[in-house]
């Protein structure tokens, strides 16, 4: 019998979320308690609707830190980590004949730019802990460089990406697109490969990164940052997104209905601009959680959005210091979907 697969969408039912959280050893030593007050707030959000699965080096500290949130709904792991993008060293999560399996690629720090010796381990030590059901599988494709951050699902076999992170040097390029876009569809069982060719934000470091500039929403929708202000850096590129956008269909040649987000007002750390994002919200079980930058275009972006998610809770989550890293929330979170937990 022919196995079936399926790429659930991020609105489908989760178990958990998992949160690699940062240590003095890593890059936000210099802000670590800003960092620690961040990835508190998300997770106080998460575990208050849903498992939250933490990966730390310091076990102890992260605890003390987490004692008043809801203890019961979050399962530490003392793992190694180099640092804290759970979305791209994370397990990306298929059904296969119904059954979760966890697809585990190599991660290797965006092309070689950082060290990922020990990000690269934590997907398949999690594993071997045994807190996932006992139908679901892991299956390792540490041949293929692949980023959660990198692939949107609509859940109808349509996989969106951009050309500049999946065809970059140091990931994949020995393969070409052909070949990467064969993998994708094998690995996924999608059917239509959505390849952004334009958009960027400076300061990011993931090269394009589509879950920085356009998002699935629901089957019909995505949603996406448009940049208004023709001086800006972004514009063009943006711009040629947009076009591009408006024009993608679904395996029905339909055309996805498009909403612009806002882009976010120009943040800098010494003296570098940031990438600060909208599109980098978080779909958990009945709510989004949604980046804010203390900027008067927040509230503009929590509307539409609220718009956009009817009967979810729309809540805003401080991400000014974690962009002085180059991500924001959805960079540092991975959800998984119902059934890979016992429940």
């Amino acid at each position: 019998m022919k196995s079936e697969r399926f790429f659930p969408a991020e609105w489908y039912e989760q178990s958990c979320v998992q949160l690699t959280w940062p240590h003095v050893n890593t890059d936000w030593s210099g802000y670590l308690i800003d960092a620690d007050d961040c990835f508190l707030d998300i997770a106080r959000h998460i575990s208050e609707r849903e498992k939250l699965i933490i990966v730390c080096s310091e076990i102890d500290r992260v605890k003390v830190l987490t004692k008043s949130l809801n203890t019961r709904n979050i399962i530490y792991l003392n793992i190694p980590n180099n640092d804290t993008w759970a979305r791209d060293h994370g397990g990306i999560t298929v059904f296969e004949n119904g059954y979760p399996v966890i697809m585990n690629f190599q991660f290797n720090g965006w092309g070689l730019k950082f060290p990922s010796n020990l990000d690269n381990q934590i997907t398949r030590k999690i594993f071997e802990r045994s807190i996932f059901g006992k139908n679901v599988k892991l299956e390792n494709h540490l041949d293929f460089v692949l980023e959660g951050g990198s692939i949107e699902s609509d859940g109808r076999g349509v996989l969106l990406t951009t050309s500049n992170c999946l065809l970059s040097e140091n990931r994949n390029e020995m393969f070409g697109k052909e070949i990467i876009e064969e993998r994708l569809k094998n690995y996924f069982n999608v059917r239509k490969i959505l390849w952004l060719e334009h958009g960027f934000l400076e300061g990011d470091d993931t090269d394009s990164h589509i879950d920085t500039l356009a998002r699935f929403c629901d089957e019909k929708t995505i949603c996406y940052v448009k940049c208004d202000d023709e001086d800006d850096i972004h514009y063009n590129a943006l711009k040629s997104m947009e076009e591009q956008l408006l024009e993608f269909t679904d395996l029905n040649s339909r055309k996805y209905d498009t909403v612009p987000l806002p882009m976010a007002e120009p943040m800098y750390h010494e003296d570098e601009r940031l990438p600060a994002t909208y599109a980098n919200f978080l779909i958990i079980n009945d709510a989004v959680l949604v980046p804010v930058y203390g900027s008067k275009k927040d509230s503009e972006a929590i509307d539409i959005l609220k718009n956009i998610f009817k009967g979810r809770d729309i809540i805003p989550i401080d991400c000014s210091v974690l962009v002085r890293q180059h991500g924001s929330l959805h960079c540092v979170t991975m959800q998984y979907p119902k059934g890979v937990l016992d429940e």
